[in-house]
């Protein structure tokens, strides 16, 4: 990776949606990052988003915003579907020297590993924007599942649902409209995924998925993700019920619950760590965990550690994303071996 120099970064934002709007507040935080160009299609997304939060340079092109613009950091949130494009776009220009892509990370493996490709032979740092990963609540829940707080961890139940969105049509919203990338599985299915094969620190085996249809993408989704020695994680998501999220790490000497692992906005959370000793409550202050996000990568930019979510972590997602989906479509368990198998994912 090339010299990147010292914060504070310049960053450019590609897409000027809700969860860019999230991203530049935090860029208006942060000591280390300086939020400098938009760019999206809507003219009137941009001058939106802009006057929001004062950024006068404004583009609906990315090639003119990468021309005229001196960045050191773009974050791509634009549709999913468009997602590898863009990072392809923004690696081969070789004008920024990092991209955060929010998940998921692309629309399937082959362009992942475009992606990445594309990214070092050009000499561009990449990573996915889990930002889960980053809350010092799931730091720590790591740390104790690897201490054997739990025994040796079996199951993980976890679930992510949300009905706030009544009109599930693709017109309404990216999410119910399969060009775009949207899905259950998608938008909230990656985050369980990802979690579980953090867990586990392994890759699944075989995977079967059944959903619940809605008029272009799945609703809603029921998933089985099954591990070397038998371990598994059991995985509810949907548009389609009520607002539900949790996860439950089950082993041989007790269990871990997580409220408000995803979604936590600001919030404070807690771990429940119950064992045949009693119950123990480790209890976390308010924070974003999108400001522990952008921060982790300043400190990767700025002193050369690797990123906690490196970029054959985001391969694999993918080629368990994938297999899910055929799973849904053949309605058959699907065996991940033969793919994944001999690739190690450093979870760090």
């Amino acid at each position: 990776m090339q010299d990147i120099g010292q914060p504070p970064y310049r960053v450019g934002i590609i897409g000027t949606g809700g969860i860019a709007r999230t991203h530049g507040a935090v860029c208006n935080e942060l000591d280390c990052i300086k939020l400098s160009a938009i760019c999206d299609i809507s003219q009137e997304a941009l001058d939106q988003y802009g006057d929001t939060f004062g950024i006068e340079s404004r583009y609906r092109n990315l090639g003119e915003m990468l021309a005229a613009e001196d960045l050191d950091i773009a974050i791509i949130c634009n549709w999913g579907a468009y997602h590898a494009e863009t990072a392809i776009q923004l690696a081969h220009s070789r004008t920024v020297k990092a991209i955060l892509c929010e998940k998921p990370f692309a629309s399937n493996a082959a362009e992942a590993e475009q992606m990445v490709r594309a990214a070092r032979e050009n000499n561009v740092f990449i990573a996915e924007a889990f930002k889960f990963r980053h809350h010092p609540m799931h730091l720590r829940a790591k740390e104790l599942v690897d201490a054997g707080a739990v025994g040796d961890v079996v199951t993980i139940r976890s679930t992510l649902t949300s009905s706030s969105r009544a009109t599930r049509t693709p017109e309404s919203n990216w999410r119910f409209n399969k060009s775009k990338g949207g899905g259950s599985i998608n938008d909230l299915g990656c985050y369980c995924i990802h979690h579980a094969r953090f867990i586990f620190d392994a890759e699944p085996v075989k995977v079967f998925v059944h959903p619940q249809p809605g008029i272009e993408i799945e609703d809603g989704a029921s998933l089985l993700l099954i591990f070397p020695e038998d371990r598994t994680a059991q995985i509810s998501v949907g548009f389609n019920s009520w607002t539900s999220q949790y996860i439950e790490i089950c082993g041989t000497k007790g269990i871990l619950r997580i409220d408000k692992p995803w979604n936590n906005n600001n919030e404070p959370t807690a771990i429940e760590l119950q064992t045949a000793s009693g119950t123990e409550i480790v209890e976390f202050e308010a924070t974003l965990q999108f400001t522990h996000q952008l921060r982790h990568l300043c400190d990767c930019l700025t002193t050369g550690a690797p990123h906690r979510i490196s970029p054959e972590s985001s391969i694999n997602q993918m080629k368990v994303l994938d297999a899910l989906f055929e799973s849904m479509k053949t309605g058959a368990a699907v065996d991940l071996t033969p793919i994944i198998s001999d690739v190690k994912t450093d979870f760090g």
